[in-house]
């Protein structure tokens, strides 16, 4: 049973400034960001990541590159885990974008929420869970693995673990630099961990006898809410 880290990038200048970054190449992170990133060797310092996963973007490589160096490991680069494509909408501010017909589709119906000129969030779920997946076999049982990728992409996974329909995901919140955890079983997957922004996260680790634990359990978290840092 692999356990997989989802950690979304820590705080972005489009975060800051309230705009929709989307697929924008030179989006780096910002003072904040810089200092959200520098804490992650700590808060994962009891955790004996495999391997680190990160989208393309630029905000996610950054994100990443200090623990990565920590640990000398050399991040994958995984497509599928890159930001939604937002097409016209990339670039433009969120409070703009509220006014904007669709914006209640992606709200309230978001599996029906196709961006113009971009993807649909169903298509980003599609890809983003498949992607994930294929790691997690791959890497194999036992192993903890780190995916660094976007708001809306975590979301989309959280929601497909916990069994939510899609119009559900935005009631999942996921901050910039923030760790959740889904441990996926033969069975169903477990989500041990929702947007925590807190310290030391070892409490993680599996337990020694982790299917015997979660045998015994089952017998007895962009472009959500309008805030700056949602994007």
């Amino acid at each position: 049973m692999a356990t997989l880290i989802l950690l979304r990038h820590a705080r972005s200048a489009a975060n800051g400034a309230g705009t929709l970054a989307g697929r924008s190449l030179g989006v780096g992170l910002d003072e904040t960001g810089v200092s959200q990133a520098a804490g992650l060797a700590d808060r994962l310092a009891g955790v004996p990541v495999r391997e680190i996963v990160v989208s393309p973007l630029q905000r996610c490589q950054e994100t990443v590159a200090a623990l990565a160096a920590q640990r000398g490991l050399s991040p994958v680069v995984e497509p599928e885990l890159s930001e939604v494509d937002y097409g016209e909408w990339t670039g433009r501010k969120v409070s703009e974008l509220t006014a904007e017909p669709l914006w209640k589709v992606v709200q309230q119906h978001p599996s029906a929420a196709v961006f113009p000129g971009g993807e649909g969030l169903a298509q980003v779920q599609a890809r983003a869970v498949a992607a994930v997946r294929a790691h997690d076999r791959r890497l194999g049982a036992d192993a903890v693995w780190l995916a660094c990728t976007h708001g809306d992409v975590i979301k989309s996974v959280l929601a497909d673990a916990l069994g939510l329909h899609l119009d559900a995901f935005q009631r999942i919140v996921v901050d910039p630099c923030s760790v959740s955890v889904v441990r996926y079983t033969e069975t169903r997957p477990f989500v041990l961990k929702v947007n925590d922004t807190g310290g030391d996260v070892s409490g993680l680790l599996p337990p020694p006898d982790a299917a015997k634990s979660h045998s015994d359990a089952v017998v007895g978290g962009s472009t959500g809410a309008p805030e700056a840092d949602r994007v």
